[in-house]
Parts: C-alpha cells; sequence; structure tokens
C-alpha cells in the first residue's frame, strides 16, 4: 500500500463509514418522491431516474404553444428545481408531436394588445411584462443543475429561446428549427439574440437565421453547434437523454453544479475574471467531503456515492 493510498484511507475512513448505506438510502427514493409539489397546468413533472426531474411540456393538443400560464409556471417549476435536492439534472422535453410551437399569441394578446393606457404607461407595462418572460428562461440558464433539453420535431420561436439556455441540447432526426419572431412583426426578447450566438459562433448565419426566420433541420443544426447528438426517434433519443442525464447525476454535486456555473460566468466575462472567479469558488468547494470520496472511488475503482446538497 503507498503512503498516497493510506493518507488517502486514513483521512477518508470516517466520511465513508458516514455514508455506508447511503446509495439503498437514497436509492429509489429520489426516483418515487411525490411529485405533487410540481403540480401544474402546463407542466407534466416526473422523476423517472435517481436524481432526474422530467419536465416536459404538455399541451399536446396546442403544440405545446407557450401561453401566459406556461410562462409563469416554467419560472416557478425551475426556482423551485434549484433548490431541490432530490435534483441533480432536468431534462426538458415536449409531449405529442412537437417540442413545441413557440408563443400562443391568441392567449396572450390580450398582454400584447391592450390599448386601454396611454403610450408611456403602456411601455412601462410591457417593459415589466417582457422582463418577467426574460426570467422565465433565464431561470434555467440560473439553475445550478444542467438542464438537457430533448427536441422533437418542431422546436418554434420561444422553443429555440428556451433551449438556447439549456446546457445539452439533443434532437431527433426530424426535429426542425425556427427562429420566427420576424415574422408575427417581433424582435426576438427572451434570449435566442443573446444566447443564441454564442453557442453557434457564427455572426453571419446567426444574422441570416434571425433576419429571414426560415427553418434549418437536425442536420444543420449539429453541423453548426447547437445541438450534439441526433436520434432516429423520440423515444431513443428520451432513452439517450435519461442515460446523460443519470451519468451527469451519479458524479458530485458540488462539482458538477460548480462546475455550471463556472461556465456561465465565464462565457459573460473575461479570462481572468472567469479564472477569479472559479478561484473563489473554489477555496470553500475544494474543502467538501466529495474531493476524498472521490479520490476514494478512484483507488479502490468504485463509484462514489455523494450526499445530497
Amino acid at each position: 500500500m503507498s503512503k498516497v493510498r493510506s493518507l488517502f484511507f486514513s483521512l477518508g475512513v470516517i466520511q465513508k463509514r458516514l455514508v455506508i448505506g447511503q446509495s439503498q438510502a437514497f436509492g429509489s427514493k429520489a426516483r418515487n418522491m411525490s411529485t405533487m409539489d410540481y403540480t401544474f397546468e402546463t407542466l407534466k413533472v416526473t422523476r423517472p431516474k435517481d436524481f432526474v426531474v422530467q419536465v416536459e411540456m404538455n399541451r399536446p393538443k396546442k403544440l405545446n404553444a407557450m401561453n401566459r400560464a406556461f410562462w409563469r409556471e416554467c419560472r416557478e417549476c425551475f426556482q423551485r428545481l434549484s433548490t431541490d435536492e432530490d435534483c441533480r439534472v432536468v431534462l426538458v422535453s415536449g409531449s405529442g408531436k412537437a417540442f413545441t410551437a413557440g408563443l400562443d399569441l391568441t392567449d396572450m394578446a390580450e398582454d400584447f394588445m391592450s390599448s386601454d393606457l396611454e403610450v408611456g404607461r403602456k411601455a412601462f407595462k410591457l417593459r415589466n411584462l417582457i422582463r418577467d418572460y426574460q426570467e422565465t428562461f433565464t431561470v434555467i440558464e440560473k439553475c445550478p443543475k444542467p438542464v438537457i433539453a430533448a427536441i422533437h420535431n418542431a422546436c418554434v420561436g420561444g422553443g429555440v429561446d428556451m433551449t438556447s439556455a439549456c446546457d445539452i441540447r439533443y434532437c431527433t432526426s426530424d426535429a426542425w428549427f425556427q427562429i420566427k419572431e420576424v415574422d408575427v412583426g417581433l424582435t426576438a426578447d427572451v434570449g435566442t439574440l443573446q444566447r443564441f450566438p454564442k453557442i453557434v459562433g457564427n455572426d453571419s448565419l446567426v444574422r441570416e437565421l434571425c433576419y429571414t426566420a426560415r427553418k434549418f433541420y437536425s442536420d444543420e443544426a449539429k453541423q453548426i453547434g447547437y445541438v450534439s447528438r441526433i436520434f432516429p426517434d423520440k423515444e431513443a433519443m428520451i432513452e439517450g437523454s435519461l442515460e446523460m442525464a443519470s451519468m451527469i447525476a451519479s458524479k458530485s454535486p458540488i462539482a458538477v453544479q460548480g462546475t455550471k456555473v463556472s461556465l456561465v460566468f465565464s462565457r459573460d466575462h473575461g479570462v481572468q475574471e472567469g479564472l477569479n472567479h472559479v478561484g473563489l469558488w473554489n477555496q470553500g468547494m475544494l474543502q467538501s467531503e466529495d474531493v476524498m470520496k472521490s479520490a476514494m472511488a478512484a483507488i479502490e475503482k468504485k463509484q462514489a456515492t455523494f450526499s445530497k446538497l
């Protein structure tokens, strides 16, 4: 036994004793935990795997068009998931024939077309409304748990806004995307123009897609880096997405969530600022028991079991 291994063992033995049996204690509990706290009109929330939560847009008859209830409920759902100790990864999907048809303009017309106020006051009302809608997808980015988007068939307008805020994007071979807003007289204002260019990294193509509202399909989406995997059908995509979610959920939640926080921060800041940020973050997190558990698991060639946050 090497001195390094002996040192790790002596430091970690107490921690190991504390977590004996945690796998059984936390295993099926996360999967079977009641979802009553996540009952929504437009979203179906389930726990298909340990520490994995699936959020499914659930207006199939309306092609999951985003109505006023959705904007409120999605925001509330992800705010709660951010602190849910039984959630380490989120899978976002759509029920029925399509991922989403985008804005439900019929339902939302009242918000945008109200004419009982003079122009200045109406502008302030719309300003606050837009900020609320922006926050609906920003909370996905703010949520420290990685979010995987599983996209099938149509992903239109708000669907691109939403998936641009996710961490990982998978799609089916029949998936197609459309930055639709200019076709309905709008400038996209809830995230696509801010996030999509940084994901794709091709300014000319981004402007083409935003100015023309032309459709782009799964093969082009993968070619430009918007999605990372294409599956033959929805069933295979959900299975593959859950497999990836389970793999991520098996890692240290402190390490994974710290990685997401740092990636988002560094995207919007310079290199040195990003280094300073992760340095400050890790001066605390490197003291976590997860570091020792990971080291012991690597030495013993076992899967580490991590406590809830």
